[in-house]
């Protein structure tokens, strides 16, 4: 989900629940890094479980911004895993791994699919021409352009998106890539792999959740599995603490280091730039960094805690409002409120709503993912109360942040120019060397700095040496001459970069940048050409009296009051649905695959009254087939992704859903500040008339189109080594042959339940899936792993709760962050460094997944209760056993040089009488003569040494003998 900012927000907010990753290297064997040694210890904290969200990868391996892009698609493919080796190095989990790839999304994802394909199609078509304009340059200047080069075209984006050819590649390399790492690799020895392809309906984060709730629905389910999922998106932060399991960790890309931020590469880069740069670049490794939900929910747990409540806190409910009142400030499904924006910290005004009006709400907003409809109008109407306040708070920070945009980037241009002059006249040799002073240099009075009737120190005159002199030559005003030169200079740099200097926080990502699709929903897009200078939308003026009427009627374009009210009232039903839906689909799984929001734009807060008279009902429906998918959300310019039959309805003119694929259209800015976030006036697509119109060209189809137009099930791989290889390899024996094995958590931390796949077949090869040869990916034979079809447990009904047996890691913040969150005012709002070091210098390997005992016991009479008792009693029997052997072993000890021990006829752990070793295992008695006791070899007085005894003859505190302090005589 995109909410752009939001990471930087949380991290700037929360600092310590961010580190930085310690990204082993390889030892250098003759000039060649060798490869990292998986079984060695993970110096970032052990793993369980990895789940990679696989779109985060794809796009920045097959379409980089900052590096020249792969030649081929093989290429891709390598490139992908080699990317995918570094996070698995990185974060090498013991347990399983899961790679999940976007499939068919609910319907109310493609709305937003849509709007990102249209405009990256429309992007592309801009690059193309740019790239043509500069060939013909090259070309003009009498370079020799290859054919070659001149007729390539860029490779389309938008073919990441399920029922493409490339979806279809991607998924046959990543079954190759797991299949090739548990044959040769011994690290992934005990492994387990899921791989959800596009071909698996969802989008890849809601498909990993779906596993982890359908795992904790286990009996035997371990509560304290440690997770790490690897993502770009804001909304995997949501989502881990939905799970509401305590031992989580994302890992991302850290787009703010140095490294990370190289513009994006022009077409005249790439076509100017030569190999061994291109190489460089290539190679050049990605910094990650950790981002701990477990740190999250500690701060979490100190700023939603409300004394003086009614009713019991649970904060694990109090988690559940945090997250559903996040999804007011942006999310994938609905546009965020126009009063709420993450950058003006409006998460913290909701948050300080809520805690004021908890107590009087006498529970929480959700349940399970379930929302109180009258509390929500509470707090949405305390909210509506301060919208008049925050647009105009708004509206005059952004006057002022306009004004100091301009000051400075006047203030830069004129910088620039005054340096573009006086390089210009920096003498390079004899021929360009000044022939009379007064060529560089003018007169000043020292005391004033006056000259020419202008106020300038000396310090101005010397950077300004070459305007000041052509006044003088001109017997013109100089600050005439400078004003002229940047009016001058304007029109040349009218299309130059413009960015806001002092709010660095709030230059953002190109659309694509959100969802994993091309980059990171927190980036900065340095090449934002777009951005606007008119930060409000001035035809509607949300700062002044009567906005909200302006509002509707410029979005709408009517003014029929009637027709505005009931537009009004229809928005906030379904904007409720909305919210309803994307909590649902947050914690139960997707509650309708056909439902989505039918309108560009949100209602003011204001607007959400009487919400105890909408009735939210959704129907679960089914999801599109991919074909449908991609009829519905990509242009007309990227229809050579789909076979042949269907792109006539796309470009036809007599189509029946030409409508649908409009080559042109509006963006509007909706008072944003840079282009890409402006909202795309696109066609909402009329589901029925879609799909009638696709679904007639079914048979025309070929049978590989047919497969690909399918819906599969995830697939599960095992290594030789793991406990279920050969349980798994039964599926396949033709003589005992089963039809499915149904498994449990308890042996290797997975449940569900496995089937025959038709890729597999016993003892045979598993091909390279292209057809060139490579040296390190060779043919597989099928006798070192094994694939089976796999099926998650049953969906159950998940709850907001910590499950018993929990045991909580070693917490990091101490009293003094406690007191900056409650105290300290202008704590959240110091200037975020982007190329900080993270960590914080705490070695986050140590807070990592359990650290303390259990908080709570297990139910008497449970499976758990059962297991845990069992465990004590064999411990019982293992240490009584260990007592009785050891017992044993003492009673028959050797003879030393000395004497014997511990025969029991001399009287062992007797205190010291009459002649017994007693005492604490000595010789010689205590106060006694007695020739054996004491305290150690010798006894206070004993025969054998004793305390101040000079006869005994094996030592003792003051002895001659041996023994006592001083092996070979007495003390003294």
């Amino acid at each position: 989900m995109g909410v752009p900012a939001l990471f930087r927000w949380l991290s700037k907010k929360y600092p310590k629940i961010i580190s930085s990753v310690v990204d082993e290297e390889g030892p250098i064997i003759d000039g060649v890094e060798q490869p990292i040694k998986y079984t060695d210890p993970n110096p970032n904290g052990e793993l369980d479980n990895l789940y990679l969200d696989m779109n985060a990868i794809v796009h920045p391996c097959s379409h980089p911004e900052n590096r020249p892009p792969p030649e081929t698609e093989e290429e891709m493919m390598m490139a992908i895993f080699k990317y995918t080796d570094h996070v698995l190095n990185i974060a090498r989990p013991r347990k399983l791994l899961m790679i999940a790839v976007d499939g068919v999304a609910p319907r109310a994802k493609m709305n937003q699919q849509r709007s990102r394909r249209f405009r990256s199609a429309k992007d592309a078509q801009v690059a193309h021409e740019e790239k043509q304009r500069e060939l013909a340059e090259m070309e003009a200047r009498g370079e020799v352009i290859d054919e070659t080069i001149k007729g390539k075209k860029s490779w389309d984006s938008n073919s990441i998106t399920p029922g493409t050819p490339f979806m279809d590649i991607l998924a046959a390399s990543l079954k190759y890539w797991v299949a090739h790492k548990l044959s040769t690799d011994p690290g992934w020895a005990e492994l387990q792999v899921i791989i959800s392809d596009a071909s698996v309906p969802g989008e890849g984060e809601h498909k990993i959740m779906n596993f982890i709730r359908s795992q904790r629905s286990d009996p035997e389910y371990d509560p304290n599995v440690t997770h790490c999922i690897h993502g770009l998106d804001a909304d995997l932060i949501f989502l881990s603490l939905a799970t509401h399991e305590p031992h989580f960790k994302v890992l991302r890309e850290d787009v703010f280091a140095a490294d990370n931020r190289q513009r994006q590469l022009t077409a005249r880069d790439q076509l100017h730039m030569d190999e061994e740069t291109k190489e460089k670049l290539r190679n050049q490794k990605q910094p990650f960094i950790w981002l701990h939900i477990n740190v999250l929910r500690e701060y979490l747990q100190i700023e939603l805690q409300v004394p003086r409540l009614p009713f019991k806190y649970d904060f694990e409910r109090a988690i559940d409002d945090w997250v559903f009142m996040c999804f007011f400030v942006g999310n994938d499904f609905l546009p965020h409120l126009p009063s709420l924006d993450v950058r003006d910290s409006s998460l913290d005004t909701l948050v300080g709503i809520w805690k004021g009006l908890l107590p009087k709400l006498k529970h929480y907003i959700t349940c399970d993912g379930n929302l109180n409809l009258d509390r929500v109008e509470q707090l949405l109407s305390e909210l509506a109360k301060r919208e008049d306040g925050i647009f105009k708070a708004r509206h005059e920070q952004d006057m002022k942040r306009e004004a100091n945009f301009k000051r400075r980037r006047f203030d830069n241009e004129q910088k620039n120019i005054v340096q573009k002059q006086l390089l210009a006249s920096v003498s390079r040799g004899k021929d360009n060397a000044p022939i009379t002073p007064s060529q560089n240099m003018v007169l000043t009075n020292l005391k004033s700095g006056k000259t020419a009737g202008l106020q300038m120190s000396n310090n101005d005159i010397v950077q300004n040496i070459t305007v000041v002199s052509k006044a003088n030559a001109e017997n013109r005003n100089v600050a005439d001459l400078l004003r002229e030169n940047l009016l001058q200079s304007n029109s040349d740099t009218s299309n130059s970069k413009k960015r806001n200097i002092e709010e660095i926080d709030d230059i953002d990502v190109n659309p694509d940048a959100e969802d994993g699709e091309g980059g990171d929903d927190d980036n900065d897009n340095d090449n934002d050409e777009d951005e606007v200078d008119d930060f409000e939308d001035e035809e509607i003026r949300l700062w002044e009296p009567g906005y909200k009427t302006r509002y509707y009627q410029q979005k709408f374009r009517t003014t029929d009051e009637k027709e505005i009210a009931r537009i009004k009232r229809d928005m906030t039903r379904c904007y409720v649905e909305g919210i309803s839906w994307v909590l649902l689909y947050y914690y139960q799984g997707c509650p309708s695959w056909n439902w989505y929001y039918p309108y560009h734009y949100a209602p003011f807060a204001a607007d959400f009254t009487n919400l105890k008279d909408f009735d939210i009902k959704f129907e679960q429906g089914t999801p599109f087939k991919p074909f449908e998918q991609l009829m519905s959300v990509l242009p007309a310019a990227s229809n050579h992704n789909l076979p042949e039959v269907f792109r006539s309805l796309m470009s036809d003119a007599n189509s029946e859903i030409i409508d649908f694929y409009p080559e042109d259209f509006k963006i509007d800015m909706n008072g944003e500040k840079q282009s890409w976030r402006g909202i795309a006036l696109l066609p909402f697509i009329d589901e029925e008339r879609l799909l009638k119109a696709v679904r007639s060209k079914y048979h025309e189809l070929t049978e590989l189109e047919h497969e690909r137009n399918s819906h599969k099930k995830e697939v599960l791989f095992v290594g030789k080594n793991n406990t279920y290889f050969k349980k798994f390899a039964k599926l396949y024996n033709q003589e005992k042959k089963k039809e499915s094995i149904k498994f449990t958590f308890h042996k290797t931390h997975l449940a569900g339940t496995a089937s025959p796949h038709v890729l597999y077949t016993p003892g045979s090869i598993f091909k390279f899936p292209f057809e060139t040869s490579n040296e390190e990916y060779k043919d597989l034979h099928t006798s070192d792993f094994v694939l089976v079809e796999y099926q998650m447990p049953p969906k159950v009904f998940g709850k907001s709760m910590l499950l018993t047996g929990y045991r909580p890691h070693n917490m990091v913040l101490g009293p003094e962050d406690r007191d900056k969150i409650l105290y300290y005012r202008n704590y959240n709002n110091n200037r975020f460094n982007r190329n900080e070091q993270h960590g914080n210098n705490i070695d986050f390997s140590k807070h990592t997944g359990p650290g303390q005992d259990s908080m709570y016991t297990n139910r008497p009479g449970g499976y758990k209760y059962f297991v845990q008792m069992y465990g004590k009693e064999v411990n019982q029997q293992q240490q009584v056993a260990a007592f009785n052997q050891g017992r044993a072993n003492f009673n028959n000890m050797y003879h030393n040089e000395y004497d014997v021990y511990a025969n029991p006829n001399e009287g062992y752990n007797q205190y010291g009488y009459n002649n017994g070793r007693g005492g604490y295992g000595g010789r010689g008695s205590h106060h006694n003569g007695g020739s054996r006791g004491g305290y150690g070899r010798g006894g206070y007085t004993g025969a054998r040494g004793g305390y101040n005894n000079t006869y005994g003859n094996r030592g003792g505190y003051n002895s001659r003998g041996r023994g006592g302090y001083s092996r070979g005589g007495s003390y003294h």
